[in-house]
């Protein structure tokens, strides 16, 4: 195989074709319910399996990139996640597919640090803003093309909970090719770290904290993950639930599309905002975080198909520019040795902001009803952001430094 991309563009492909699986089945849910008979409950349950197996990634495994180097991981993660479309592509049950998720969220783990790690190596120019911006870019753009991928096949051809997989399952195979052949040169400390055997203390689950002068930036890019990814899996998980109230479309195309747009809209207000400060990114991020909650409350029983337009421009907005935030804190406060630790410290943050507000979500859901429940979901979410957004006003600006 001739391999005329430079590692950098190979490693950035792996990155979009790996996360790619992730959000895939998100538009296919509805599909799911009907097949299997499931509450609102179940889905975020199923939704929140694959979250538990990134998070056990990101403790149990994230110090692996550092033992073995980022390529070899990325390729262990891209073959687990092709696995794991395989594995939710045959499943016949809720444990079966469940058992598909949580083998997609320990690849993904892998693939996001892995490759995270691999970009800002391999980016030439010493530019940690510029890394920062198309990691993230990346891994939004990758995210949203498995919903609208998804959607746009179930929509349309037969068999919509098998034939939805088969690109992702495609070009997941492609990637892991192409890894094997291209030649990525791996930093010469790291012949000593691979020689050594594996020790039970390899897998000890780790968070790694920055210094201490930097302790509250860190944690306000942390939220900034929290609120972000909490937001995007409210879309991710229950839209086609809740949307049949607010737009007269209906299907796996329009809820695959729809969060599609979030993430691709995403994407391009990172790639706008590169050049800006950090902290004026985490400051308008939440605040389209409170324009989003807000708008959603209202069309909550406006019903408004306008306000709704506009609640997925604003979730997508403050989605990116949070994401951004948050890559550039984590990449300023870095060091080339702490780099992956507080790479997967700050995901980790940012998956557990998918899982508790989105279970909480869907208990309240079943007992109270979806409307209500979106309204609480709503108005913590925005205070919440509010408050991250105040916060950010007073906290001092983060030089960049050059590692």
């Amino acid at each position: 195989m001739q391999t005329r991309w430079p590692p950098y563009a190979w490693v950035c492909f792996s990155m979009c074709v790996g996360v790619m699986g992730t959000a895939l089945a998100s538009p296919l849910y509805p599909l799911y319910q009907q097949a299997w008979g499931l509450q609102p409950s179940h889905i975020t349950q199923i939704f929140v399996a694959y979250m538990f197996g990134a998070l056990a990634s990101l403790l149990f495994l994230g110090r692996l990139t550092d033992r073995f180097g980022f390529v070899t991981v990325l390729r262990a993660g891209l073959i687990l996640m092709t696995l794991g479309v395989l594995a939710s592509a045959v499943a016949w049950n809720v444990p079966s597919f469940a058992l598909g998720r949580v083998v997609i969220g320990v690849a993904s783990g892998l693939i996001t640090t892995s490759a995270s790690v691999g970009m800002t190596r391999l980016n030439n120019r010493g530019d940690l803003q510029r890394a920062a911006a198309t990691t993230s870019l990346t891994i939004a753009f990758g995210f949203g093309l498995g919903p609208v991928v998804g959607g746009l096949i179930a929509q349309w051809l037969p068999w919509p909970l098998v034939t939805a997989y088969i690109p992702s399952l495609g070009l997941g195979l492609l990637a892991v090719y192409a890894l094997y052949q291209v030649r990525i040169a791996e930093p010469a400390e790291l012949a000593s770290t691979q020689a050594r055997a594996l020790h039970w203390r390899d897998f000890m689950p780790t968070i790694t904290l920055p210094e201490r002068r930097f302790a509250r930036h860190y944690a306000l890019g942390g939220m900034c993950a929290f609120c972000a990814f909490g937001m995007f899996s409210l879309f991710a998980s229950l839209a086609p639930s809740f949307m049949q109230r607010m737009v007269p479309w209906h299907g796996p195309a329009v809820s695959g599309l729809s969060i599609g747009v979030i993430l691709f809209l995403s994407a391009g207000f990172q790639y706008l905002a590169r050049p800006r400060p950090t902290k004026g990114s985490a400051i308008v991020g939440f605040a389209c975080l409170v324009a989003c909650n807000l708008l959603l409350l209202v069309n909550s029983f406006a019903g408004s198909a306008l306000l709704f337009a506009l609640s997925v421009i604003t979730t997508a907005a403050g989605h990116g520019l949070c994401n951004l935030a948050g890559m550039s804190i984590v990449n300023k406060v870095s060091t080339p040795a702490t780099r992956t630790g507080l790479l997967s410290t700050y995901l980790v943050v940012g998956y557990l902001g998918t899982i508790v507000p989105i279970l909480g979500l869907g208990w309240l859901s079943d007992h109270i009803g979806i409307t209500e429940a979106l309204v609480a979901y709503c108005i913590v979410m925005g205070a919440l952001a509010g408050w991250l957004c105040w916060m950010c006003t007073r906290t001092p600006t983060l030089p960049m430094p050059k590692h």
